[in-house]
């Protein structure tokens, strides 16, 4: 047992991934033996979430307050300094094991009713690995009587090493107050937030979120960072997830050097959508959710990557 709980290697190919109990963690995800997330050993506690599942709301409530179904509700604040209410509820909970086979392994955890969450939701997370990379399904069930708002989201940071250039497939972006609550929406066209054609990152700090998603074919929308490694990782989500917060490591804490990674993260739901609204799942009593997203690895053009401006 670790801090971050038991521990569940899977592999395929190319692909090795490590996944934690506490929060359903990815811990690790190499190609070719080499890691492509910003991680932590295992006995360590790691720093802003890296790898975590989140639920059943991810990112701000703010005052930790909001009003469903006509009763005012508060939550725990865990992050005093702004006032908020971050990142749901189950962050340091070890998940259960449902299955775990050489190339796949299952989690599984309730969420059970409490004061200010008094809603019961049953949660089945699933990692498997194949020849293109790593999947991640989530399934959420509302295990209650009533109904139950909702929202997910998935915070791996990905390492980058030298400039990067950005993919984010996004035509509107929410701008934010001192405590990074949203205060509106705006289009990307004409801003330096513009990245739905790839772009070098430069010296851009980012804390955003995004959505208005562009879909492909098959409905996935697909986020893409490439460095001076020569390679390039792809972000790719499905219909569950519209909304992605992508974060620089601008305030990376003192034992690691700023822009180490960057993280783009999944989201089913807007930043403050407890209250806002913005995305807002609500389950009815019986009524399931599912949403899937991956990463893939892919050759990018180190030329291109290492011309980019810092």
């Amino acid at each position: 047992m670790t801090m971050n709980g038991r521990l569940y290697e899977i592999r395929s190919g190319r692909h090795t991934a490590v996944v934690a109990g506490v929060a359903a963690t990815l811990l690790s995800w190499r190609v070719d033996g080499v890691e492509r997330l910003l991680t932590h050993a295992a006995d360590e506690l790691g720093d802003s979430y890296q790898g975590k599942t989140i639920v059943p709301w991810p990112n701000r409530i703010e005052d930790g307050v909001y009003t469903f179904g006509g009763v005012r509700h508060q939550v725990p604040l865990n992050e005093p300094d702004r006032g908020a209410a971050l990142h749901g509820l189950l962050s340091w909970t070890e998940w259960s094991l449902v299955e775990h086979t050489e190339d796949r392994v299952v989690l599984a955890q309730d969420q059970r009713p409490q004061y200010g969450y008094p809603f019961a939701l049953s949660f089945r997370i699933e990692h498997q690995v194949d020849a293109d990379g790593v999947r991640i399904t989530l399934q959420a069930t509302n295990t209650g009587a009533t109904p139950a708002p909702f929202g997910a989201a998935h915070h791996p940071y990905l390492a980058t090493t030298g400039p990067v250039e950005l993919t984010v497939p996004a035509a509107t972006y929410y701008p934010t107050d001192n405590r990074l609550l949203p205060i509106g929406k705006e289009s990307v066209t004409g801003t330096a937030l513009d990245f739905r054609t790839a772009r070098s990152l430069g010296s851009a700090a980012l804390d955003t979120a995004f959505t208005d998603l562009v879909r492909d074919e098959r409905g996935h929308a697909v986020a893409r960072v490439a460095d001076a490694t020569g390679t390039a990782t792809e972000l790719w989500l499905d219909g569950g997830y519209d909304y992605l917060q992508v974060y620089t490591d601008d305030y990376a804490p003192a034992a690691r050097t700023p822009r180490s990674g960057i993280t783009i993260e999944p989201m089913t739901c807007a930043p403050n959508a407890f209250n806002s609204g913005d995305g807002l799942i609500v389950l009815e009593p019986g009524q399931n959710w599912n949403g899937s997203w991956g990463y893939r690895s892919i050759a990018s053009s180190s030329s291109n990557a290492a011309s980019a401006s810092a």
